[in-house]
């Protein structure tokens, strides 16, 4: 796979280039995708963070034929930069909900269909890393721009209360029914076995729910043992972003009569009334 570099327009397909923002991290990998679809008339995903070079580099690239920004949710590696980039482009601003500093032009959900000259972009609405998260579908090409509900190289955080994990977990079974030729995560590569992808993903999900139950079943009853007991493939250092998934299972868990607790600093244990 060629290397992902900040500011450098990629083309993937015919339609789609993307361009990395400069904002690598632990909750970001190499940085935030940016997304331009189309050639006459040009639809921005995911602006990403408030960063001048990189809105520089979008507005360079698609200059005066932007005329859509499109976010997946408003979460400040994402969302941030619409404002600065309709500055720049006069182009319309679409999303799911006025949230976190974040104000589109106009609100949009399930369903929506951005008709173009050359594409079509069909919203769906995600939830589960975020309650306001929307995937796009680019029709033309069977192509998933997934924000952060499916990333290349890592599973995804869900933390509570605006993650929800039965959620996340419905929404990953529904695209999984979706033919698509590939995914175009918020960060990371391509992914081009989008169905091995998501079976990937579910059975990670299931197997992290075992480990939970069966570590609260057997004495470790607050969030914090969990994790030292379920997560020791994962380095310590990412315990305290593990510790928000595990509470997720658990609020899950509970809400299946299988566990009793709420809290992320609380105790919980398994339903004797359970026969799961």
């Amino acid at each position: 796979m060629a290397e992902l570099v900040p500011g450098q327009a990629c083309a993937l397909s015919p339609l789609v280039r993307r361009i990395l923002a400069p904002n690598p991290g632990v909750m970001t990998g190499p940085g935030t995708n940016t997304y331009l679809v189309g050639i006459d008339e040009i639809a921005v995903i995911d602006p990403g963070p408030d960063d001048p070079s990189h809105l520089d580099a979008i507005a360079a690239c698609g200059g005066d034929l932007i005329r859509w920004i499109l976010v997946t949710h408003t979460h400040s590696d994402h969302a941030p930069g619409a404002a600065g980039l309709k500055e720049r482009t006069g182009a319309e601003v679409l999303g799911f909900a006025h949230r976190e500093g974040f104000v589109p032009d106009r609100t949009i959900g399930e369903g929506f269909r951005l008709e173009a000259t050359e594409f079509r972009l069909k919203a769906l609405h995600t939830p589960g890393h975020a309650s306001d998260h929307l995937c796009y579908l680019l029709e033309q090409e069977a192509l998933l721009f997934s924000g952060d509900h499916v990333m290349e190289g890592s599973t995804v955080v869900i933390a509570p209360p605006d993650g929800d994990m039965a959620a996340y977990l419905e929404a990953l079974r529904r695209l999984r029914a979706i033919r698509l030729r590939a995914i175009a995560p918020g960060h990371g590569h391509l992914i081009t076995d989008p169905r091995a992808k998501f079976d990937e993903y579910l059975a990670h999900r299931a197997q992290r729910e075992d480990a939970i139950l069966a570590a609260v079943a057997s004495g470790d009853a607050t969030v914090d043992d969990v994790v030292k007991r379920v997560y020791v493939d994962v380095a310590e250092a990412l315990h305290p972003i593990a510790r928000h998934s595990v509470h997720a299972h658990l609020l899950k868990l509970a809400a299946e009569g299988r566990v009793k607790g709420a809290d992320l600093d609380g105790k919980w244990t398994v339903d004797p009334g359970s026969t799961r």
